[in-house]
């Protein structure tokens, strides 16, 4: 699998050598298919079709822990050895796809938004999964963040609850012990006058 993938980038990189070389116009012309066949649909040279990445797709979205692992792990290799947009595309759906270890919603959504930042050398096709699944990531990515600080205003406000909850406690506690003062103090005030009263007596 890793094979064909690299042999995709590595097409789509000498593409962009020629283009690099001066060759700007002819070579854009040639790869959208406007030269001489004169071809109505743009066409990418080397660019798989959007069936290529679906059947991957549901291969890891149902597949087994053994065949989801060997999905991302070539994808994530070819992306970094033969970086280019059909490699990086394809390990951005990887990323995007729920339901596998290596699901990562946040590090999918930089991953697309990079490679639609050159979708003028993607298919309609491409552009499309890459939008499409560039939407649900954000959503995903802005719900998992809306979560996460209701979260954390939920344990601040037990936090600050805890603490108001502690205040109070530790003042009761203050007036219990204020309390048993005054009450000792006015016990012994009470024996010292009882015992005036008995010495009064005694001495009459």
């Amino acid at each position: 699998m890793t094979n064909r993938w690299v042999t995709l980038a590595a097409l789509a990189a000498a593409t962009l050598a020629l283009s690099a070389c001066g060759t700007t116009s002819t070579v854009s012309d040639w790869i959208r298919g406007k030269g001489d066949g004169g071809a109505s649909e743009s066409v990418i040279l080397g660019a798989p079709d959007a069936d290529a990445y679906l059947d991957e797709l549901y291969l890891l979205a149902a597949g087994d822990p053994g065949k989801q692992a060997d999905i991302f792990e070539d994808a994530e290799s070819a992306a970094r050895l033969t970086p280019g947009p059909s490699t990086r595309l394809r390990f951005g759906l990887v990323l995007a796809t729920q339901g596998h270890p290596g699901a990562d919603a946040a590090r999918a959504q930089n991953v697309l938004r990079q490679v639609l930042d050159e979708r003028e050398l993607l298919t309609q096709a491409e552009i499309a999964l890459a939008t499409i699944h560039l939407g649900s990531v954000e959503r995903l990515v802005a719900t998992d963040s809306a979560a996460r600080e209701m979260q954390e205003s939920t344990t601040r406000a037990a936090r600050t609850q805890s603490q108001s909850l502690n205040q109070r406690v530790a003042d009761v506690e203050a007036e219990n012990r204020r309390l048993r003062a005054e009450l000792a103090d006015a016990k012994q005030k009470l024996e010292a006058i009882t015992s005036i009263e008995r010495s009064i007596r005694e001495q009459e």
